[in-house]
């Protein structure tokens, strides 16, 4: 058993609600876990601990992000996408016959990029919403996204998605992308017994994810938390992101209602996005123990509703942060969503009947509160027993001179320029120091940068599109 130590760093954010901070700390590590948090530790050390001296960082627990889609990596960045002239069921028109060029090539390069783009800004764990299964991509497309997360040293759990509506009886789905349930649930059944591991510090998780209820049939959804439940897994779904209307047209119903008739929440469910959601829905939704993943940089783009986070959190909701799909982000960086995040609440503060939660609350949500969402009592926070995973930034720098009295509130009110100086994921070091530790970072950016102009940019629609 090897240990590992990493000493001196000027502080160790702890984590909880009421976080202890340890000053000139040291953490060491065992087996992928802390085993103790203190100063001094080498003085009781084996010969052959190994050492990695931190001296001047600020360490923090890793973030947990709770909503993204790897594979959007390569749709972004795009000016005739713009949402600003587009309402949610639009874009999604416009989107998805981009999104059936993707093939499995495309997966495994885009899960690159996103979780390496995750991991600089100091995300450790990792939920992917994958539902893009073009039918000339094959069913492989989860196993690539394990390959690469594998090969990042990234903890990833990943959440099988579907749509089974076709266009014609109402969804916003090319025919190419449609599965059908059984299709579905058997690739679920598949991915969790080669995949899932259930144990506490488990590198690997499946979640039983359908894309949304407007894009599905309702039976999708019944035999979906049928067999998530069986099976011992999650289940998430996009929520309350405009497709209301659509599902009172269809059902005479609401989205939560909808879903709550069909018993698809519970504490083993989270929702993407919800900003769509009413009060009572909200207290109905902490009465069931269901959690949301607040994703704030859509809601700058859509420009419609600022989700309540401030009532949510008033309500006790499991609240986790997601950076979303990078159509409707652009970017991977779930560090700068908690400053987004807290100023959008800022914004609306006087909207509100709640106030805005105190700035470490934002951090929470990305970390431990990206846990809880996640079914996870082992990340999230640093203390024996739980995963090593953190991420360290230098704060003696010129840009953090007059905030760094706060180091609690930073993330959310000042937040950190750049990438991070050092991520840790069950105790090894994966980025440090502007490298990717043990691979070569511009290989794997020209192997991305072929497959995405030979698939995606050089294609026929995209062409179209940017003419």
């Amino acid at each position: 058993m090897t240990n590992i130590l990493y000493k001196n760093f000027a502080a160790v954010v702890a984590g909880g609600e009421a976080p202890d901070v340890h000053t000139n700390a040291d953490i060491l590590v065992s087996e992928g876990a802390i085993v103790k948090i203190g100063s001094n530790l080498s003085d009781t050390l084996n010969a052959d601990t190994k050492i990695h001296d931190c001296s001047g960082l600020t360490a923090y627990p890793g973030l947990v992000n709770t909503h993204h889609h790897f594979f959007q990596a390569f749709i972004r960045n795009q000016k005739n996408l713009d949402w600003t002239s587009l309402d949610v069921i639009e874009w999604l028109d416009l989107i998805y016959p981009l999104f059936a060029l993707i093939d499995e090539d495309c997966i495994y390069q885009s899960a690159i990029v996103s979780m390496a783009d995750l991991i600089k800004h100091g995300c450790t764990t990792a939920f992917d919403h994958q539902y893009n299964y073009s039918r000339h991509a094959g069913k492989l497309l989860v196993d690539r996204q394990f390959e690469a997360a594998e090969l990042l040293g990234m903890r990833f759990h990943a959440g099988r998605g579907c749509n089974t509506l076709p266009k014609s009886e109402g969804s916003t789905i090319p025919d190419e992308m449609l599965e059908t349930t059984e299709e579905f649930l058997a690739d679920c059944e598949r991915l969790a017994d080669r995949y899932h591991q259930p144990e506490p510090l488990a590198m690997r998780r499946v979640v039983v994810a359908p894309c949304q209820p407007v894009n599905s049939y309702q039976e999708t959804f019944v035999e979906a938390a049928g067999l998530a439940r069986e099976k011992g897994l999650f289940l998430h779904t996009h929520l309350g992101e405009g497709e209301n209307s659509l599902m009172q047209q269809r059902h005479g119903l609401r989205s939560y209602d909808w879903c709550e008739k069909i018993g698809f929440v519970g504490p083993d469910v989270w929702f993407a996005h919800c900003w769509q959601q009413k009060p009572e829905e909200i207290r109905r939704m902490a009465k069931t123990n269901t959690g949301v993943s607040h994703c704030p940089a859509p809601v700058f783009l859509v420009g419609a509703e600022v989700t309540d986070i401030s009532a949510m959190h008033a309500a006790g909701l499991r609240l986790g942060l997601g950076v979303d799909g990078q159509a409707s982000n652009d970017n991977s960086n779930l560090l700068e969503s908690i400053r987004l995040a807290y100023m959008l609440q800022c914004l609306t503060a006087n909207q509100r009947q709640h106030k805005v939660p105190d700035p470490w609350e934002f951090f929470r949500m990305a970390s431990e509160g990206g846990a809880d969402c996640l079914g996870r009592s082992d990340l999230g926070r640093l203390a024996k027993g739980m995963a090593a995973d953190f991420f360290a930034i230098d704060l003696n720098r010129l840009e953090y001179v007059g905030a760094d009295h706060d180091i609690l509130s930073l993330p959310a009110k000042v937040g950190f320029s750049g990438v991070v100086d050092m991520t840790v994921i069950a105790g090894k070091i994966v980025w440090k120091n502007g490298e990717l530790i043990g691979l070569d970072e511009a290989g794997l950016r020209a192997d991305a940068q072929r497959v995405f102009e030979s698939r995606i940019y050089n294609s026929k629609g995209m062409r179209a599109l940017r003419h």
